[in-house]
């Protein structure tokens, strides 16, 4: 992972001053227990940032929540100077602004590679088939797999179908990628090829949040690692310091469970 480590350094990571993500004490309860308290985040333009924490912590709830895959119920989220609210256009506008990669694939298995990656963009942005088209190929080959574009995602491997995944999102040309641990339903072998492809992504300055348990990857491409427990960010810092000098006894113990020391 050294490699990996060098090879993103190497690569354009500015972060602007401009924000692209801002969260204000945001809550959201699922019936009577409260998933998310109190958060407070503020993500640059450019950042990268890695989500991580022990199972049940509200790791992938907080990055639904902005998107509007969940609802929050208690403060203030705004996407790209769009606040999240009940307003349906609000809405709309940002899930048009945010590309979110999931567990599962979520590929239509009736549809080819190719059709998977153009119907929103012909459906949403209106876009014509033909540019659509084109643009779909640009990021088959950006994600390495421009010659499985005409079968059908039952053909592919895993890590094949989640790097389509990443391709259908990148083809409504987001603003900010949102990722839910993308690597987590892959085999082993196949972790490695996602992984690239999203440091890729991460050195062409795409705004990320990324929840994940693959700590080579936070230490690679992350300018920020977050900690999160019972709904909670416990600690933040930047990759460095996270792991060679946590401050806090809940992120020293995950830590070490994950680590290993």
């Amino acid at each position: 992972m050294a490699e990996t480590a060098q090879m993103a350094e190497s690569g354009p990571m500015e972060i602007s001053d401009e924000v692209a993500i801002q969260i204000d004490k945001m809550n959201k309860w699922f019936g009577t227990f409260h998933v998310l308290r109190d958060i407070d985040l503020t993500v640059y333009r450019g950042e990268r940032i890695v989500i991580c924490g022990p199972s049940g912590s509200g790791k992938s709830t907080l990055i639904r929540c902005i998107n509007a895959l969940e609802e929050h119920q208690a403060g203030r989220i705004e996407v790209d100077g769009t606040l999240l609210s009940s307003d349906l256009k609000n809405i709309d506008k940002i899930r048009s602004e945010v590309g979110m990669v999931f567990q599962h694939f979520n590929l239509f298995p009736h549809l080819t590679i190719l059709e998977n990656c153009t119907l929103a963009p012909i459906w949403v942005r209106k876009t014509p088939k033909r540019e659509a088209e084109e643009t779909a190929m640009h990021f088959l080959e950006k994600v390495k797999i421009p010659d499985q574009a005409n079968k059908y995602p039952g053909q592919l491997s895993g890590g094949q179908q989640q790097r389509v995944a990443i391709a259908r999102s990148l083809c409504m040309r987001p603003r900010i990628m949102l990722f839910d641990e993308p690597t987590s339903a892959l085999d082993p072998e196949m972790i490695k090829e996602v992984l690239d492809t999203m440091i890729e992504l991460a050195q062409e300055g795409m705004t990320m949040l990324c929840v994940t348990h693959e700590m080579g990857f936070a230490q690679a491409v992350a300018n920020r690692v977050i900690f999160m427990d019972q709904g909670q960010i416990v600690e933040q810092n930047e990759p460095k310091a996270f792991f060679n000098n946590p401050q806090n006894e809940r992120t020293k113990l995950f830590l070490s469970q994950i680590l290993g020391h």
